[in-house]
């Protein structure tokens, strides 16, 4: 007779211990058809279920082990399975039924003080005060949830619980006394004495905790590690989690693909394990790779994807309707998300300096003051890089925005310097720019052009097009500043690609530089022949000046009728946004600079893929038709700008 014949719970056991998931699913599910099951060996089959990649079977097993359980007179363990299935309705964000399991539970367990189910609803307590934002009334339960292990010897609940409560400390800004404990939970996981799902918890926090302080040196140790811990130990459900972190990792880093792609499978893996949860992070992270990357409308889906799964997509969002033109709307949403931050630290940082961000762009200085001396308070109480080089930075660029360069410097360098240890290409070259226009405004011109092409050649290495084009914008006013100036009236274009990373998946990197190459060379001889002069090229868009609206009209739908036309017969094509302003600017050699040209470029930021818009009076002189003319609100402009889309269809 065979062991699993023999005594199949035992079996069983053995299997889930050695991590052999599928066996043990195998043995259980036999017994169980068999009938041989009590309420032990039904918990034990509802994990090996959920280890197995049967996770909706779960819920199902540990609702008949509660059942058999009562029946079988074990009150205590009846309880724990109740708070067990509510914990897998609660990863399901199917509250009602967590609530009303967890009132079972509760209900069971005041029969008597002792028994082990205590801690844990003491956890789950913290958790559910956690998720309200009252990290100290957390701290409450979680010492008492630590009393009870200490007493039962439950480790899995001791570290889950001296994990939560350091991780509470640290965003109430006590990082001395929170971090200690975070690595005395991590000592448990390290010496393999913790289950599986216990293990994972704490390894995943562990990363989100150095991810909130900067410590990114530290935090790509433990992502590593813990995707290393869950291959050997064939753990299967915490990659999904821990994808979200490298995601993270990979975006600081300046990997914008294997960080969207890392983000892309943590959608995938965490349903099959009803973590959806962690959907909203994961879709959060898209969010702010396409948003960096320039693809505003890909960002903006991927914020929404994380509100609709619970998650605030914030400061990302604020930013987002800053680069989409929509100032007061990214002042509103950050404000708002201030107001809601409660008293998470780490997530205040981030919000700050969001605010200040945009207050500068606005040219608020009086908000962007007080944001700064905000963030300088929020950071002198946290030990980390990261947000000392946020404060600097934008201390350094508020001294800027008020004429203070000299002081600015100082505060600038010492932010990029902190930012390069941390290599986060990114930050540095953002910083660089500003170094720029701080030794422009001190008259060191050959520092300001060496600060900018190095910023430049950052952005358009990473993929970074309205960094890049930044960039580019600014060497094209150093480099024209020897030659003579002189007022001119053209009318503005600039143009860019909305990337697709679907269709550069599709057609494969090579194809991808083909389609890049055609673009470059059709939109180049369509601008020529109706006049228009090319100033700049950041690789993914042309700043071009033509003669007069109806040139630049006509050049425009030239440019969309190619690609649509390119797109039949081929199947697909690159989507491109236009947008044309007319107006005065300073002409040096081939480059123009000023208000007009900035709201040419601001307009072409809102316009959708596919679009030609225009400012309203650029069309009336190009006695071309438009839409319904609509206001837009543009970045660095006090008035809101009516605009108008054309039918070049």
């Amino acid at each position: 007779m065979s062991r699993a014949t023999a005594d199949p719970i035992e079996a069983g056991r053995d299997a889930l211990d050695r991590h052999a998931w599928d066996e043990a699913y195998g043995i259980l599910t036999e017994a169980d058809r068999a009938g041989t099951l009590n309420g032990e060996g039904l918990e034990l089959l509802g994990w090996a279920a959920y280890w197995s990649a049967h996770p909706d079977e779960t819920v199902e097993y540990l609702e008949r082990a509660y059942a058999a359980y009562l029946e079988e007179g074990k009150r205590a363990e009846a309880a724990m399975a109740a708070y067990r299935v509510a914990e897998q309705h609660g990863m399901r964000m199917a509250l009602p039924q967590a609530q009303g399991w967890a009132a079972k539970a509760i209900r069971l367990a005041s029969e008597n003080a002792e028994w082990p189910v205590h801690g844990w609803l003491a956890w789950m307590g913290g958790l559910l005060s956690w998720f309200g934002a009252d990290y100290a009334g957390a701290i409450t339960q979680y010492d008492r949830a630590l009393e009870f292990a200490e007493r039962t010897g439950d480790r899995d609940l001791q570290a889950m619980s001296l994990h939560d409560k350091g991780h509470a400390l640290v965003l109430l800004g006590r990082v001395a006394e929170g971090m200690p404990m975070l690595d005395e939970a991590m000592t448990s996981v390290v010496a393999g004495e913790l289950e599986p799902h216990a293990a994972g918890y704490v390894y995943c926090g562990m990363i989100g905790v150095c991810s909130k302080l900067g410590d990114y040196g530290r935090a790509a140790e433990w992502t590593d590690a813990t995707l290393r811990w869950c291959e050997r130990d064939s753990v299967p459900a915490f990659p999904g989690v821990c994808r979200i972190h490298q995601a993270e990792l990979m975006r600081l880093r300046g990997s914008y693909d294997r960080a969207e792609q890392q983000a892309r499978l943590a959608c995938e893996e965490l349903p099959r394990f009803n973590f959806f949860s962690g959907l909203g992070p994961a879709n959060y992270e898209i969010g702010e790779v396409r948003r960096r990357m320039g693809d505003l409308d890909a960002a903006e889906e991927a914020y929404e994807q994380a509100h609709q799964f619970g998650y605030a997509p914030q400061p990302g969002l604020s930013l987002l309707r800053l680069a989409q033109g929509k100032g007061e709307a990214a002042a509103a949403g950050i404000r708002q998300a201030l107001a809601d931050a409660g008293e998470n630290r780490c997530h205040q940082v981030r919000l700050r300096a969001a605010q200040v961000e945009i207050a500068l762009e606005a040219g608020d200085l009086e908000t962007a003051a007080s944001g700064v001396e905000e963030l300088e308070s929020l950071v002198a109480g946290l030990d980390a890089d990261f947000l000392r080089a946020t404060a600097a930075g934008l201390r350094g660029a508020l001294r800027l925005a008020r004429g203070d360069a000299e002081d600015a410097l100082p505060d600038l360098n010492r932010a990029q310097q902190a930012w390069r240890q941390i290599e986060a290409p990114l930050e540095v070259a953002e910083l660089g720019l500003q170094l720029a226009l701080a030794h422009r405004a001190l008259g060191d011109e050959d520092a300001a052009r060496m600060e900018a092409r190095a910023a430049r050649d950052t952005f358009e290495r990473l993929g970074a097009r309205p960094a890049a084009q930044r960039a580019a914008a600014l060497l094209g006013e150093l480099g024209q500043r020897d030659q003579p100036a002189e007022r001119v009236g053209r009318t503005f274009m600039f143009t860019d690609i909305v990337r697709s990373t679907d269709l550069a998946g599709v057609i494969g990197d090579e194809a991808w530089e083909d389609l890049l190459r055609w673009h470059d060379a059709t939109l180049r001889s369509l601008f020529a022949a109706h006049g228009g002069e090319v100033a700049h090229h950041t690789g993914d868009g042309f700043f071009v000046a033509f003669p007069d609206p109806a040139a630049a009209v006509r050049a425009g739908v030239a440019v969309q009728r190619a690609l649509a036309e390119h797109r039949r017969e081929h199947g697909f094509a690159l989507k491109v946004r236009i947008g044309v302003h007319a107006g005065e600017a300073t002409r040096r050699g081939q480059d123009y600079s000023g208000a007009e040209v900035h709201l040419a470029a601001r307009i072409a930021a809102v316009a959708d893929a596919g679009e030609i818009l225009a400012s309203q009076d650029t069309l009336s002189e190009a006695e071309t038709a438009g839409s319904e003319p609509r206001e837009v609100t543009l970045k660095g402009f006090p008035e809101p700008v009516r605009v108008a889309a054309v039918d070049w269809r």
